[in-house]
């Protein structure tokens, strides 16, 4: 039986769909093709414990799997949960009426359990851009996939809710997030202040000026003077972020794993504080 499930691989900060389709037919053997890289190669072994410890298994017959495009690289071990919802379908271990209408992601621990992955709001948004009903995926990733308005996101403690929020014999309700009103909330809030900062009025005369035109600053002094401290402070005096600004700086933080636990959307200014040894290159 051939059954197609739809994940999805982040380049850059934008998405693009995968769709993964599973065979299964008489023989006995695994394959798993389409420029999967090491991570997704090794899901085999965690979908298998995962399956069997939550009463389920992979059926011992000649399993296909193909991740399309084939031509572009699959990273990573975001692909289990999609993998292992493909696997259950194709041998009609659960429905597959459901499948093709959510983005299925998320990484599968061996008792089943999900944890979160990258990359969620182009994720989200691509979902968004191609039709799907909806999106399934950790708990942990829901608030900041839930930004995306007319999308239905369900977060997902474990592989069995998934399955039986598939079978129809579990009732999930979709995260929703206020987007304007935590965006308001998020931009009055800061942990940091350039109030804080006592003296230094020179440097800060100079901050203020550079902030209100637009300029560069360079901050030159020995350890200990106050230069990480001004900078990390500059931000609270620059114009907040727009919403469509906001989205663009949430999508960088979403793809480097920055944004899992927090309130899904990001609406201050960043700040980065690399080490005084780093190279050019790395900088």
């Amino acid at each position: 039986m051939l059954v197609k499930v739809y994940g999805s691989t982040v380049s850059g900060i934008d998405a693009t769909l995968i769709t993964v389709e599973v065979n299964i037919s008489q023989g006995v053997n695994f394959f798993l093709v389409g420029l999967p890289d090491s991570a997704v190669k090794e899901s085999q072994q965690r979908i298998d414990a995962a399956l069997r410890n939550n009463g389920y298994r992979i059926p011992v017959m000649l399993i296909t799997i193909n991740m399309a495009p084939a031509d572009i690289r699959k990273e990573g071990s975001s692909y289990d949960l999609t993998l292992a919802i493909g696997i259950l379908a194709a041998s009609n271990q659960i429905s597959s009426d459901k499948v093709k209408d959510y983005i299925i992601m998320g990484e599968l621990s061996l008792d089943g359990s999900l944890q979160p992955i990258k990359g969620v709001l182009p994720i989200a948004i691509n979902a968004k851009e191609n039709g799907f009903k909806g999106i399934i995926l950790p708990a942990k990733n829901a608030k900041e996939a839930a930004i995306v308005s007319g999308l239905d996101v369900y977060g997902i403690q474990n592989i069995k809710e998934a399955i039986d929020f598939l079978n129809g014999e579990l009732e999930l309700e979709p995260v929703k997030v206020d987007v304007a009103s935590t965006f308001q909330t998020l931009l009055t809030h800061s942990e940091v202040d350039f109030a804080d900062v006592k003296g230094q009025e020179n440097i800060k005369r100079s901050l203020e000026i550079a902030a209100a035109g637009g300029h560069n600053v360079l901050l030159i002094g020995p350890p200990g003077a106050g230069k990480t401290m001004l900078a990390k402070r500059l931000p609270t005096v620059l114009p907040p972020l727009t919403l469509d600004e906001a989205l663009e700086t949430t999508k960088i933080h979403s793809v480097a794993g920055k944004t899992i636990d927090g309130a899904g959307l990001v609406a201050t200014r960043p700040f980065r504080s690399p080490h005084h040894t780093i190279s050019e290159v790395e900088l």
